[in-house]
């Protein structure tokens, strides 16, 4: 019903949203007209897909657009349009309430190239954009190791090429030319290896002969290598057989020494010098380096140090020594060793000349050397001859703080200086870290404590040290004996 006729006795007002016309005729009484809105009609009610959708409308297709554009007419493709249009305008006006999607030209274009292929890319996104990896090759899937080589069992293995080098191929050829008969040559042996050797192999096979004791075969050896024009002309193998011939006292030496010094390399006349200091003919070897002196044919310092050594160990020879010395101090291009440095070191002790064991010290250690145990000992034994005995102290602690580690002649020399100077305590201290560290006490470190017991009238210890000599297996003197049981007494 569109309308309503009620009476009632309340005042006019308002229901459920309708509109109510109240009119009154009576007292206490009233009409009442209820008004309805208009309903909307069934016919433009929306389905319930359009309602509530479940996804955003797409843009219309422009591939198959382009498609119609060829196969319709230009009067039905208006007709097309303007239908469309009615209808979007009707579902337009049915969205008003709905939240407006706007698509942004990026999206639309995305989307309307997946039906034309390939989506195109800014070139701004490239940057960023990294590229997969190649996918694996067989070839570089397999571990990798060298490929294995098809052998042949019958064929020969062939040679090393660095077995002309190989110290234990070249003694082994010595002791090969050692079994030979004494009429046989030295050929017999070395033809068979001659296409492994090179120039220089056989010095080192010349030297291992002169050190089995024949020099002979070291000269066969050298006249078989100078028919081998792959081997010779070498000054290796030349030095090595000179220097072997002159430490056997079989090297005929020419008249002009002063020729030959002229004429001869300086490896060669380095091994003859060698080679005399080795046999003892130390006369022939100072010779030699005075010619090579007077040459200008500077020799190498290693040289001089080897012949300071075994002159200083004569007394009469001190001269010479002297000489040797001024020489070597004379040279620019001094180069010496650790060991060179601490034979001659030990020469100038034994001479009294304290001075240039303080220098030779001092250029080892400016020169960039890190002195040794060796050298140390050296040092201090030379302020303990010189009666130094707080200037040797030093180097003691020199040497604590470095934290190197004491050898047996270390300890020999350091209780002696502690000794000499009447300090009982370090003494024996460092007596029990000689024993601490794993060596036997020697008979004159035993003397040295005694010594120093003795002096300081400490008798229990004296007796000690006496039964621990003993039980060492070391015999006292009389004096020491007759001394002990006098204070026994």
């Amino acid at each position: 019903m569109d309308s309503l006729l009620l009476l009632s006795s309340y005042p006019h007002s308002t229901l459920n949203n309708r509109q109510i016309l109240c009119c009154g005729f009576k007292r206490n009484s009233s009409i009442i007209l209820m008004v309805s809105k208009p309903k909307r009609k069934d016919n433009n009610k929306l389905p319930r897909n359009r309602l509530y959708r479940r996804r955003t409308e797409l843009p219309p297709d422009t591939y198959v657009n382009t498609v119609w554009k060829k196969t319709m007419n230009k009067s039905e493709l208006s007709d097309s349009i303007d239908n469309y249009d009615d209808d979007d305008q009707q579902g337009e006006k049915n969205d008003e309430e709905e939240e407006d999607i706007l698509w942004g030209e990026d999206e639309i274009e995305a989307i309307s190239s997946l039906f034309k292929g390939r989506i195109s890319q800014k070139p701004g996104q490239l940057k960023n954009r990294e590229r997969a990896l190649p996918l694996p090759i067989p070839y570089k899937i397999r571990p990798l190791s060298l490929p294995t080589p098809k052998t042949n069992p019958l064929r020969k293995p062939l040679f090393n090429d660095s077995l002309y080098k190989n110290p234990t191929f070249l003694i082994d050829l010595a002791n090969k030319i050692r079994s030979l008969n004494p009429d046989e040559d030295v050929s017999k042996v070395l033809n068979k290896s001659a296409h492994l050797l090179r120039k220089g192999s056989l010095s080192l096979t010349i030297r291992e002969l002169g050190h089995l004791g024949l020099p002979k075969r070291s000269l066969e050896t050298l006249c078989w290598a100078q028919k081998q024009p792959r081997l010779f002309p070498d000054d290796r193998i030349l030095a090595s057989t000179v220097e072997v011939l002159a430490r056997s006292h079989e090297l005929k030496l020419p008249f002009n020494l002063r020729k030959f010094t002229s004429l001869a390399s300086r490896n060669v006349i380095e091994a003859m010098v060698k080679g005399f200091i080795k046999g003892g003919t130390l006369g022939l070897a100072w010779k030699l380096l005075q010619i090579a002196k007077d040459s200008n044919r500077m020799l190498d310092s290693s040289i001089y140090a080897k012949l300071i050594l075994q002159l200083g160990k004569n007394p009469d020879k001190e001269l010479m020594v002297v000489t040797l010395l001024e020489e070597l101090g004379e040279r620019d291009d001094l180069n010496l060793n650790q060991q060179d440095c601490t034979s001659i070191m030990k020469v100038c002790i034994r001479l009294g000349k304290f001075e240039l064991v303080e220098s030779l010290f001092n250029w080892f250690v400016q020169t960039g050397h890190e002195p040794g145990i060796v050298v140390y000992t050296t040092l201090i034994y030379s302020r303990y001859t010189e009666r130094r005995y707080r200037e040797a102290l030093e180097i003691v602690w020199e040497m604590e703080s470095l934290n190197i580690l004491f050898d047996l002649p270390a300890y020999r020399v350091v209780i002696r200086v502690f000794v000499a100077s009447n300090d009982l305590t370090r003494a024996v201290r460092y007596f029990a870290k000689l024993k601490e560290a794993g060596f036997s006490p020697t008979f004159d470190i035993y003397r040295d404590l005694f010594a120093i017991y003795m002096a300081s009238g400490r008798m229990a210890k004296c007796k000690e040290i006496f039964e621990e000599a003993e039980m060492a297996g070391f015999q006292w003197d009389k004096n020491t004996k007759s001394q002990l049981l006098l204070h026994n007494s």
